[in-house]
């Protein structure tokens, strides 16, 4: 929320710009989900929001194909709202168009909370019910990996290295 409160201050009087402003650094959602299941922004990754209330969807559909075709690790902020209902599930229809069905989907809710639910799905599996505005959404590159634990949870990880690298 710092940058509204930039934004504020830039347009508003004068008098605000003196104003002394300290802005103190947290762990972000994307952050907490991440270390949660492992690393899987390990490699190069992005933060979008799926809000439209500030940019034209147009704008965040041109975005998502960027990030999936550059091979970033995607979060998404902003999955579902009661206002619109529909951009999680046009956004995961999206990415399927460029990324295999078997690339894992992290889903965390309230991480850090008592009611903290961390999931892990396939791309082809994710399921646009299971997210709401609680909900951190990470969508792996095509390197992303899942490590499947016997009686503990996965680890999701992007490897450091880069699978492909052209001249």
């Amino acid at each position: 929320m710092a940058a509204a409160v930039c934004e504020e201050i830039e347009a508003g009087p004068a008098s605000w710009r003196a104003l002394d402003i300290e802005i103190i650094p947290g762990i972000t959602a994307m952050l907490a989900v991440a270390a949660r299941i492992g690393a899987p922004l390990g490699h190069d990754f992005c933060a979008l929001s799926l809000s439209d209330n500030l940019k034209p969807w147009e704008l965040i559909e041109r975005r998502l194909d960027a990030a999936a075709t550059a091979g970033f690790v995607i979060a998404l902020y902003n999955p579902v709202s009661r206002a619109r209902p529909w951009q999680f599930g046009a956004t995961i229809e999206r990415l399927r168009r460029h990324l295999p069905p078997a690339t894992p989907v992290v889903l965390g809710r309230a991480v850090g909370r008592a009611d903290e639910q961390v999931s892990v799905v396939t791309l082809a599996a994710a399921d646009t019910a299971s997210a709401d505005m609680a909900t951190l959404v990470i969508v792996g590159s095509r390197e992303t990996r899942v490590i499947a634990r016997r009686g503990r949870s996965p680890l999701v990880y992007t490897p450091r290295a880069a699978a492909e690298v052209s001249a």
